[in-house]
């Protein structure tokens, strides 16, 4: 997002914060509206606000005192409609057309009573109308008003703490980890999607099965030779025939869906657009601390997480002798490595850059993920009652997205490869569900083989990702460009060409680039070593985790990782200063080297203080630069050739050292 924007977003709130709290009682009143509470986002507006408190630019208590007024309102307005109206309520639009809207919270008041006041009010598919429901039962107004206050204040609690915590935090975190939250909303995200696909598209068809059913009776009689195929498959006589026809609906739109998907990039040639626009996006949010949790995702698809799964469901299977259950569930898996390593052999696209061979189209690791989960979903969900059938459904699809998204973040896959291979492995999955499902009545009792499957899933994967994320970040590793060659002479005018700056979008991240080394690292290291610095280790996911911890001192907490150019430093130093604070050298890998082929690292020098956001954590935060650490590095490299000048572009000073033996001679 553009920094230019938002801080003129910021200063106009700050300008003007009875306005802001204004904005904040009108977002939590028309969401919990009547109706127009399910159309309101209400969840990121106020995450939104609470960033602006966390940031300064709000008042909390006031930001609190709106958000809680306004959700009490919007409530009491819906309670009056609700009590104005009566049961006449039902009949008119648009709860005429949508009667579920008011069943669902209907159910719920006549469960819980009074306590369906408080519930609803943090359930945001009926928040806006149990208050209705309430008045259109004639709720005494005494006994609605006091538990619907408490819930306002709790949820206007709720939904501005994180955003909060976020502001508050956003300085600190933004500065070297801004790219992992955006690679965590990403990803959180698509799981939103996901989710929601899955249960809407699950919903629809319970509400619709019996239309369709009879629309397809109709078809079969209309069309006896054609029919007479189907009939079996939409026989209301025989148990299952609503699931089956959803199957089988389910089947001709997916199957459509991967042919057109397949034919759109046959003639296009290649990679869309669209693949090509994400690859870079997400290259840029490169990260890593992100790298390797995605890693870690990535690798859920390897066939010892999978396999394993797979042959603890199998020998379950074969132990409780379901031998047809144990043919198809071994023809699903089977038959879709085969078919998949068919068509990566048949279907030459070219791979994203950097992606080994074997990462082709579709992509086997979606692919089988999706069958796994898909098809056994289909094995157990017959034998689940009502509306707990949906979720073996959304297990299998947030799997599915996990693994997708985690490979398309490494690049090891075009968004085109991961869109087909989920597409062909949800129709063959389809294809074996049907046949299983027109040929087996016989129940059994899913609940041990559910256990097994997802358990030792689990279990596999939680030992196998941390040991297999570096393993897949070397084979996914993009191949690194060869630096070009500086074409003038880098120690007197070539270093000027270089960045003066980190290229980040948000002006505060722009740290200037006030080190330039050329010639290995080590001998600059151990002179600083000498001098009081040391090296801080990459810090990792663990290392992150114990900010949080209390009992571990200030001076042992980590400085999270920064990048460049998607690159993690190639050394990281630190000095302690006063308590509380610290001096830091980041080097990264420059994009240029020396035409003998030296390498040319860039550099930023950093003064970092303590933070605590919320009490929550220890940050080391950035400051604004000032100098005093570009000058206590100037000082403790006395010894190595260095050169001293300033950058034409930033106007501040930039120490040039080069490490190798015999420089000062040479240049």
């Amino acid at each position: 997002m553009d920094s230019a924007w938002i801080d003129s977003a910021t200063a106009w709130i700050g300008a003007h914060p009875v306005a802001a709290g204004a904005v904040i009682f009108l977002i939590a009143f028309c969401d919990a509206l009547v109706v127009l509470g399910i159309i309101v986002p209400a969840l990121p507006l106020l995450l939104a606000a609470g960033a602006l408190v966390g940031l300064g630019h709000v008042n909390g208590p006031y930001a609190l005192a709106a958000a809680a007024a306004g959700a009490f309102v919007g409530d009491g307005l819906s309670y009056w409609v609700g009590r104005r109206l009566g049961p006449g309520m039902r009949e008119r639009w648009p709860f005429s057309r949508y009667p579920q809207w008011l069943d669902r919270g209907e159910t719920m008041f006549r469960r819980h009573d009074i306590k369906a006041i408080v519930i609803a009010r943090f359930v945001g598919a009926i928040r806006p109308f149990v208050p209705a429901i309430a008045g259109m039962l004639q709720m005494p107004l005494r006994q609605y008003a006091l538990p619907s206050l408490a819930a306002s204040i709790a949820w206007a609690a709720l939904f501005l703490v994180p955003g909060w915590a976020l502001g508050a935090s956003y300085e600190a975190v933004a500065a070297v980890a801004d790219r992992v939250a955006l690679v965590l909303l990403a990803l959180v995200t698509a799981l939103g999607l996901a989710w929601a696909g899955v249960l809407y598209t699950w919903r629809w068809f319970a509400d619709n099965t019996d239309a369709l059913l009879a629309r397809a009776l109709t078809w079969t009689r209309r069309h006896p030779r054609l029919g007479r195929h189907a009939a079996a498959l939409v026989d209301p006589n025989r148990r299952g025939a609503a699931s089956l026809l959803v199957l089988a609906v389910c089947l001709l739109a997916i199957s459509w869906a991967w042919f057109a998907w397949l034919a759109m990039l046959l003639a296009n040639g290649g990679p869309l657009r669209l693949d090509h626009s994400i690859h870079q996006a997400l290259l840029e949010l490169r990260h890593p601390l992100a790298d390797r949790l995605m890693a870690g995702l990535a690798s859920l698809a390897d066939p010892v997480v999978l396999g394993t799964s797979a042959l603890v469901a199998l020998a379950w299977l074969l132990w409780r002798r379901r031998w047809l259950a144990a043919a198809h569930w071994l023809a699903a898996l089977g038959f879709g490595v085969a078919l998949t390593g068919l068509l990566e052999a048949v279907v030459q696209l070219p791979r994203p850059p950097g992606a080994p061979a074997g990462f082709g189209f579709p992509s086997m690791s979606v692919t089988m993920v999706t069958i796994a989960f898909g098809f056994f979903a289909v094995l157990i969900t017959r034998e689940l009652p009502g509306r707990k059938r949906v979720w073996p459904y959304l297990v299998a699809g947030v799997v599915t997205v996990t693994v997708g998204f985690a490979r398309l973040y490494l690049g090891a896959h075009w968004l085109s490869d991961l869109v087909g291979g989920t597409l062909f492995g949800l129709a063959w999955l389809l294809v074996l569900g049907i046949a299983y499902r027109s040929h087996v009545a016989r129940s059994f009792w899913m609940r041990p083989l559910a256990v097994l499957f997802y358990g030792s899933f689990m279990v596999v994967a939680l030992w196998h990702a941390p040991r297999a994320a570096d393993r897949l970040l070397a084979q996914l590793q993009a191949t690194a460009p060869v630096p070009r060659v500086v074409e003038v002479d880098w120690w007197r005018e070539g270093w000027a060409e270089l960045p003066a700056h980190r290229n980040e979008r948000d002006a505060r991240l722009r740290w200037p680039l006030d080190v330039q080394v050329a010639g290995p690292l080590e001998p600059l290291r151990l002179q600083l070593e000498a001098a009081g610095w040391r090296v801080q280790p990459q810090a990792d996911w663990v290392a992150t985790l114990a900010l949080m911890d209390d009992d571990l001192a200030v001076e042992e907490q980590a400085v999270l990782p920064a990048t460049l150019d998607t690159h993690a430093e190639a050394l990281l130093m630190l000095r302690e200063a006063a308590p509380g604070e610290r001096m830091a050298l980041r080097l990264w890998p420059a994009p240029v080297a020396l035409a003998d082929g030296t390498p040319v690292w860039l550099g930023a020098t950093q003064s970092l203080s303590v933070v605590r956001p919320l009490d929550l954590a220890v940050l080391w935060r950035p400051e604004p630069y000032d100098g005093r650490a570009h000058e206590q590095l100037r000082q403790d490299l006395d010894g190595l050739h260095s050169m001293h000048g300033t950058h034409p572009v930033s106007g501040l000073p930039v120490l040039r050292v080069h490490t190798t033996a015999g420089a000062a001679a040479a240049r």
